[in-house]
């Protein structure tokens, strides 16, 4: 009962996720259509916003590539996949692909979504003049700031079911202690809708009602009110042991509504504020360690940058929301605008910092990160565009040039990187070896495994090209000449 509920609900998650792609797509059937790879890489790409490396083919080799290369994307992200082989996702082993997608669930939708909690109060700034002020206000805004601070302490899990917890104590005999039994009632999705679109529901009414009746009400309302989609039926839920995940996937995307809920503009405007705070205490702490670091060598200088980037990646969670801000120019508060400009100013330094380190390596590694930032570069241009294929072709004819005349210098490149020992005339080493580290990754998994793939992207193109003017040639021929004879003549002397 459970894998069944599992597979309903996973199915329905799937198909909400997978209607925002181009196109659209739709599951079936979980356990066979994941078996060819696309459906995993299509979730991945929504989930991320990221373009995934695929098979275009359905043959055995193809999907088999597919699912390797979406394992290997969500190992890049640390998740653990424990007995989860790529063999088990082409049989289509119910347990296996059900443990992945929940994985994939967990880690994109429950874990993001928690790690935002904090969010959703203020959090003074230990220089913001309220973190000193003894109002009530003041006091009641630093007790609710140190309660999120320790909330987020806490696993996903349990943030999530603290957020729960908090939406239904609104409404008194609500109570919620787990993902099971606590939502049988169907009361708590109830309450959480109650609190989050006051007037939907009639709470009273609902204590009087069964547990089907308040179930099938909860999940109509959340789906044409709310339009969250309904991902559990009544029967999934009233039962002696609910599925835990599948309840979780469901009462997730409660928390999503919310944070897509409108802010009022003081909120908005108080959080603006502690941003801008915080990025001018980054400049100022970027400032002090580049003087600190003067005299420094390389690989102490490199190493205080990775640890204040390390930092400074998670000190702005809980400035996401409004740093990544979709509003445009013109509609930007002057708050805003000077948020954006702080945050402009301290990436540039922090990228100028990096690039300078990166130049300043001893050689021959100078000259080899120089080399594979422009195979990078090379690498991550636009195909040119086919509607122009006599362009397209000369395009096409000087990247080939380029590329490969800079991929002539792989192999020494890689032999000095495996050969360079990293040790000053007092044994301590010149480079962190992290970076070396990252240096010999990029040159393999960037550079040696997408050689081959991008020549063929080119020379695709090159044939696209090609063929779009003989088509031309073609349309101009058959409306000159109109006889099939007299055109192929025509142009097999071409």
């Amino acid at each position: 009962q459970r894998e069944f509920t599992q597979k309903k609900t996973f199915t329905s998650w799937i198909n909400s996720i997978l209607a925002k792609h181009t196109p659209p797509y739709v599951v079936s059937d979980l356990y066979t259509d994941i078996q060819q790879g696309h459906l995993l890489l299509d979730l991945l790409e929504v989930l991320s916003g990221q373009h995934l490396p695929r098979e275009k083919g359905f043959n055995t080799f193809q999907c088999r590539s597919n699912i390797e290369n979406a394992l290997t994307f969500l190992k890049s992200r640390s998740l653990k996949l424990i007995n989860i082989h790529v063999a088990d996702i082409i049989e289509g082993r119910p347990s296996i692909v059900l443990g992945l997608i929940w994985t994939i669930i967990f880690h994109f939708h429950i874990e993001e979504l928690a790690r935002t909690l904090a969010c959703t109060y203020n959090q003074p700034s230990p220089d913001c003049p309220s973190a000193v002020d003894s109002s009530p206000k003041a006091n009641r805004s630093a007790k609710k700031s140190a309660k999120i601070k320790e909330r987020w302490k806490m696993s996903a899990t349990k943030a999530l079911l603290l957020w729960a917890k908090e939406q239904c104590s609104l409404h008194g005999s609500v109570s919620v202690t787990d993902f099971k039994s606590s939502w049988r009632s169907g009361l708590a999705f109830l309450a959480i809708i109650q609190t989050l679109r006051p007037g939907l529901v009639d709470l009273e009414k609902a204590k009087a009602r069964s547990n089907k009746e308040n179930l099938k009400e909860a999940f109509r309302i959340a789906e044409l009110e709310l339009n969250i989609p309904r991902l559990l039926e009544p029967e999934d839920v009233d039962t002696v042991n609910p599925d835990e995940k599948s309840i979780m996937t469901y009462v997730a995307q409660f928390l999503q509504y919310s944070k897509n809920l409108p802010e009022s503009e003081e909120d908005m405007q108080e959080k603006v504020r502690e941003a801008v705070g915080w990025l001018a205490e980054q400049e100022k702490k970027l400032a002090k360690l580049l003087v600190e670091t003067e005299n420094e060598t390389h690989c102490q200088k490199y190493k205080e940058m990775m640890s204040f980037m390390e930092t400074f990646n998670q000190e702005k969670i809980p400035f996401l929301p409004v740093l990544s801000s979709k509003r445009g120019e013109a509609e930007l508060s002057e708050g805003q605008q000077q948020m954006r400009e702080e945050w402009d100013k301290v990436i540039s330094q922090m990228n100028e910092w990096k690039a300078k380190l990166d130049q300043m390596l001893p050689s021959p590694l100078g000259s080899i990160e120089a080399w594979l930032q422009e195979v990078e570069r090379l690498q991550a241009e636009d195909l040119p565009d086919l509607q122009d294929p006599f362009k397209a072709m000369s395009v096409f004819r000087e990247i080939i040039v380029i590329f490969k005349g800079l991929m002539d210098c792989f192999d020494s490149h890689l032999d000095t990187l495996q050969s360079f020992k990293n040790e000053d005339e007092k044994n301590m080493p010149l480079v962190l070896p992290e970076k070396l580290e990252e240096m010999k990754r990029r040159l393999f998994s960037n550079i040696r495994s997408t050689n081959p793939s991008t020549f063929l992207e080119y020379h695709y193109g090159l044939c696209s090209a090609i063929a779009n003017e003989v088509k031309l040639k073609l349309n101009i021929c058959d409306v000159k000449y109109g006889a099939k004879e007299s055109v192929e003549s025509l142009l097999e002397n071409w």
